[in-house]
C-alpha cells in the first residue's frame, strides 16, 4: 500500500511542545502530536471504492492487513506524525473555550491526481482535547457518519467524505440519551477524508487568547493552501478570504435546505472553513415538512438549530468568525458589508433554489408568493418533503384537477385533505399550472430537470437505524445496500423502490429515528 504523503498542517504550523497525552490547555499552537490507540480486534466492515481511487489506492490495497491496521489506528504510516487539532467554539450560542479534536486523530495528508486530502480517524482514542471523554466512538454513530457523508456527496452537497468503517473489537460505554443509563456498545472507527478539517473554531481560539501571531500564521497557511487564488497576505486578501468563506457557507446551507437536511448541532466548532458539511452527529432529514424541526435532543427546548433557522445560524457563526479575523483586518465596516451580502444573497439564492425544485426556469415577480403559499400548504397536514417534491415532477399543467392525486403518497394522513385544506391545495395547483404556462420547457424536460434537484432517496433516520440494528447483531448487509442506493439518489432505481416511502409509524418516536443526542 503506497500513499503519496504530503503533510503540511503539522510541518508548517506551530506544534504543542508537550508530547505527553494529558488533558490540558494548549496555547500558541495549532495541534498536538498524538498516537492512535491500539484496538483489541479490528475488523473492516466497509470501504468506499470511490475514496480509495481518490487517494490512489486499489481494492487489493483495501484487502491487505496493512490497510486494516493503518485505518483502525493500529499502525502509523511511515514518515508521518499523527496529531489532534486545537480549536475552540461557540456551542448553542455560548463560548465554550478550548474544545479541539477530542476523538479525532489526523493521520496524514495525501496528494493524488492534483488533489489534496487530509486523512482522519474518528474514534481512535484519547487526545489532549478529550476532556473527560474516552476519545472512542461506537458502531451506531460510526455507521451514521460513514453512510451520511457519502450520501451527501452524491446528493451534490459539499461535505467531508468517508473512506472506511471498521469495528475496533473493544466495548465502549455510552449513555445514548444522557438519562443516567449508560451501556456498553460495539466500538468502531471511521476514516474521514477532506481537503482540510479546519473549522471556524481553529481561528476563534487564537483570537480569544489574543494570540495574533499564531492567528496570522494559521490564516496565511489556510489561504496559501486552500484559497491561493486570492493572492499574498494583506488586508484585502483577508477580506476576500472571509467573503469566500461566507459564500461557501451560504451555498452549503442552501443545499441543506434543498434536500431537507438538518445538521442538528451547528456550533462554530462544527463549521468547516471550506464550506463542507462536517461532523455528522444528531442530524436528520425532514420527514414531515416542518421549519421548526430539530433532530437534536439537547436542542429540544430552544430549537436553535431547527431546519428553518439554519441560514440564520450560518450568519451568526460567520459573525463569530469575523470577530476572530478582526485583529488581522481592523475594519468593522468592511466585515459587516460582507455579512450584509450574505443576507441579501440568501434571499436571492433561496428563491433560485426553490424555483429549480418547482421546475421554473424563468423568473416571475409572483414566484415568491407562489412558493410561500406552497410552504404554508405543506404545513396544513403532515407532508413528506422528499416524496412531495419528487412526485410533483409528474404534475401536468393541463390536468390541474389531478394535482392532489399525484402527490397523495406524500401525505401521512390523506383523509385530512378535505374541506378548507383541499380548497387551498386546489387553488395552489391552479396557480402552479398557470405559472408553468409561462415556461418554454415541455413537461418531459421539466420533469427531468426537477428530478435532478429533488432526490428520490435520502438517508432517513429510520433507514440508518435499521442498518444499525442489524449491525448490532453482526449482519452488515444493509450498510452496503444503503451505501449503493445512496450513490444514485436522483435515479429511479426500481430495485430499491421500498425505500421511497414515508417514515413508518414504528419509527415516529423510536430512539435513533426521531430525536438523537450529540453522542449519536
Amino acid at each position: 500500500m503506497k500513499l503519496n504523503i504530503k503533510d503540511t498542517f503539522n510541518t508548517q504550523l506551530p506544534a504543542d511542545p508537550i508530547l505527553e497525552n494529558s488533558r490540558r490547555q494548549v496555547e500558541k499552537a495549532c495541534f498536538s502530536y498524538v498516537t492512535p490507540k491500539h484496538t483489541a480486534k479490528p475488523e473492516l466492515l466497509h470501504v468506499s471504492s470511490e475514496m480509495l481511487k481518490n487517494l490512489g489506492l486499489s481494492k487489493e490495497d483495501a484487502q491487505s492487513e496493512e490497510f486494516l491496521r493503518v485505518f483502525t489506528g493500529n499502525t502509523v504510516l511511515p514518515n508521518t506524525k499523527p496529531y489532534a487539532m486545537c480549536y475552540g467554539g461557540h456551542q448553542f450560542g455560548n463560548w465554550a473555550g478550548q474544545l479541539g479534536d477530542g476523538r479525532a486523530i489526523n493521520l496524514a495528508e495525501v496528494e493524488h491526481n492534483n488533489k489534496h486530502w487530509a486523512i482522519q480517524l474518528k474514534g481512535a482514542g484519547e487526545t489532549p482535547y478529550s476532556r473527560n471523554a474516552d476519545g472512542l466512538a461506537v458502531l451506531r454513530s460510526s455507521i451514521r457518519e460513514y453512510l451520511c457523508s457519502e450520501a451527501m456527496h452524491h446528493l451534490g452537497v459539499p461535505t467531508t467524505r468517508a473512506l472506511s468503517l471498521a469495528l475496533s473489537g473493544d466495548q465502549v460505554l455510552r449513555d445514548v440519551l444522557y438519562n443516567g443509563n449508560p451501556d456498553y456498545e460495539k466500538g468502531a472507527i471511521v476514516c474521514r477524508v477532506a481537503p482540510s478539517f479546519l473549522r471556524f473554531g481553529n481561528y476563534e481560539i487564537l483570537a480569544a487568547r489574543q494570540d495574533v501571531k499564531t492567528l496570522k500564521t494559521l490564516v496565511d497557511y489556510t489561504i496559501k493552501h486552500f484559497f491561493n487564488h486570492l493572492g499574498e497576505p494583506s488586508k484585502e486578501t483577508y477580506l476576500a478570504f472571509f467573503n469566500e468563506v461566507s459564500q461557501r457557507t451560504l451555498d452549503m446551507i442552501i443545499h441543506w435546505q434543498r434536500v431537507g437536511f438538518v445538521h442538528g448541532v451547528m456550533n462554530t466548532d462544527n463549521m468547516s472553513i471550506l464550506g463542507l458539511t462536517i461532523d455528522y452527529g444528531p442530524y436528520g432529514w425532514l420527514e414531515g415538512f416542518d421549519y421548526g424541526w430539530t433532530p437534536n435532543t439537547t436542542d429540544r427546548q430552544h430549537k436553535r438549530y431547527r431546519y428553518g433557522n439554519q441560514p440564520n445560524i450560518g450568519l451568526w457563526n460567520l459573525y463569530k468568525l469575523a470577530n476572530a479575523l478582526y485583529p488581522l483586518i481592523e475594519d468593522t465596516q468592511a466585515l459587516e458589508s460582507i455579512l450584509d451580502t450574505y443576507k441579501t444573497d440568501f434571499e436571492v439564492k433561496s428563491l433560485v433554489m426553490m424555483r429549480s425544485k418547482l421546475g421554473l426556469e424563468t423568473e416571475d415577480v409572483f414566484d415568491a408568493s407562489l412558493i410561500q403559499d406552497l410552504e404554508d400548504n405543506l404545513l396544513l397536514t403532515e407532508t413528506d418533503m422528499t416524496i412531495f417534491f419528487r412526485k410533483l415532477s409528474d404534475f401536468n399543467k393541463e390536468e390541474v384537477s389531478e394535482g392532489l392525486e399525484i402527490v397523495k403518497k406524500a401525505f401521512y394522513i390523506s383523509t385530512e385533505i378535505t374541506g378548507e385544506i383541499q380548497q387551498k391545495w386546489d387553488a395552489w395547483f391552479q396557480r402552479y399550472a398557470e405559472r408553468l404556462k409561462q415556461e418554454q420547457t415541455n413537461s418531459k424536460v421539466r420533469k427531468e430537470n426537477m428530478n435532478l434537484v429533488n432526490p428520490k432517496y435520502v438517508l432517513r433516520n429510520y433507514m440508518v437505524q435499521l442498518a444499525i440494528d442489524d449491525a448490532d447483531k453482526g449482519d452488515y448487509r444493509l450498510i452496503d445496500e444503503l451505501f449503493q442506493l445512496l450513490k444514485k439518489p436522483y435515479d429511479e432505481q426500481p430495485i430499491y423502490e421500498k425505500w421511497f416511502a414515508k417514515r413508518p409509524d414504528w419509527a415516529r418516536h423510536k430512539v435513533g429515528c426521531s430525536m438523537l443526542s450529540c453522542s449519536s
